[in-house]
């Protein structure tokens, strides 16, 4: 399955994804789930749940399902807890750093920013959403391209600052610093429910 390219609102309804592009939805738009038949409430099996929890955590970083399976593999032939694993590579992504640092409004702005090459990592220009940042890389934005970051970020609180990056806002430069830990990552995503579905 491609990139979902539909309405966010549908899948905030559906799948509760919080990063959308109009902040009202998550606030005053109905939490039953979209469609016609949206509002009937049924029992959900214990794959249902073990899909919606992979799809919430997909759609809110972007990613397409052949991409999802591959960080999924990847955490898997790490050591360490391959929940926790596969969240750090989600957040790794260049474009959620980029979001996470208050580069972007959503992290379909930040995605089209790296896609657009306005961003350059340890120098060199990279222009790939998916790719991943290490500890002690530095992020900076091309000079042509200042001014529209600058606008940018004005309309962003920069208050909640990830504390696993350093973020100059006046050169406009992220220094990723080191990869997050669990706890100081979203606490509504249960990781474990993806790896069930994966174990399968």
């Amino acid at each position: 399955m491609a990139r979902y390219k539909g309405p966010t609102n549908k899948l905030f309804r559906n799948y509760g994804v919080k990063d959308l592009s109009n902040r009202k939805l998550t606030s005053s738009m109905r939490q039953s789930a979209s469609g016609q038949h949206g509002a009937v409430r049924k029992k959900l099996s214990e794959y249902a749940i073990h899909l919606n929890e992979k799809q919430k955590i997909r759609h809110t970083y972007l990613v397409s399902e052949k991409q999802f399976a591959k960080y999924y593999t990847e955490a898997a032939r790490r050591k360490g807890v391959t929940g926790t694993i596969l969240l750090q590579l989600l957040e790794s992504r260049v474009d959620n750093v980029l979001f996470r640092a208050g580069f972007g409004i959503t992290r379909k702005q930040s995605r089209q920013i790296v896609n657009h090459g306005h961003v350059l990592v340890n120098g060199r220009k990279v222009d790939i959403p998916s790719y991943l940042v290490k500890p002690g890389d530095v992020i900076t934005v091309k000079t042509r391209s200042a001014q529209y970051l600058k606008n940018v970020i004005e309309m962003i609180d920069m208050a909640c600052a990830p504390a696993w990056m350093t973020i100059d806002k006046e050169a406009l430069k992220v220094t990723f610093d080191r990869i997050p830990e669990r706890e100081e990552l979203d606490p509504e995503i249960k990781e474990h429910l993806v790896i069930e579905y994966y174990s399968k």
